[in-house]
């Protein structure tokens, strides 16, 4: 039998947020093509049947950027920090998946707190690595305070009496 894998010192999953669920979504449409069908109908009634069909364009271009939008939800990171190495995992929309390895006690947290467009990076041996493009700013810097806090636990020594990290 495998032994379990040690607990982790800090995880978490990152995946971008879409406020319009299925449901919201069917609702938005169906208005969305009856007022079009609605207008297209009624300029068919005066004789400029072409604007039919270009609000029926409007529909599927619709429905196209929500699908879209929808497909790049599926992205996902996962950030994990256990006693080796800080992890991090990368899935793309397309469901590519790639990964990174860091040694935890080299590794520096960047995220601006006065610029709401600054990115979250992981800084390495040189090397930067931007974690949670789709994220708020301020989703950015909670997750950058709390990533900062599990390395100093981490770089702490053992028995240092410190109080458990509860928030990881």
């Amino acid at each position: 039998m495998d032994p379990l894998p040690p607990r982790p010192v800090f995880a978490a999953e990152l995946r971008p947020h879409r406020s319009l669920g299925p449901r919201g979504f069917v609702i938005l449409m169906g208005f969305f093509a009856a007022v079009n069908f609605s207008a297209g109908a009624a300029f068919w009634a005066l004789g400029a049947w072409p604007v039919f069909g270009f609000c029926g364009l409007d529909v599927l271009l619709l429905w196209l950027a929500f699908r879209y939008s929808y497909r790049q939800a599926r992205a996902r990171e996962y950030l994990r920090l256990d006693a080796d190495a800080l992890t991090l995992r990368r899935i793309d929309m397309q469901g590519r998946e790639k990964s990174w390895r860091m040694q935890p006690y080299w590794l520096r947290v960047e995220c601006s707190e006065e610029d709401d467009s600054a990115r979250l990076r992981l800084w390495s041996h040189g090397r930067m690595l931007a974690v949670g493009d789709f994220l708020s700013p301020q989703e950015r810097r909670t997750l950058a305070a709390a990533l900062c806090e599990a390395l100093w636990r981490w770089r702490q020594p053992e028995g240092a009496g410190l109080r458990p990290l509860d928030r990881a």
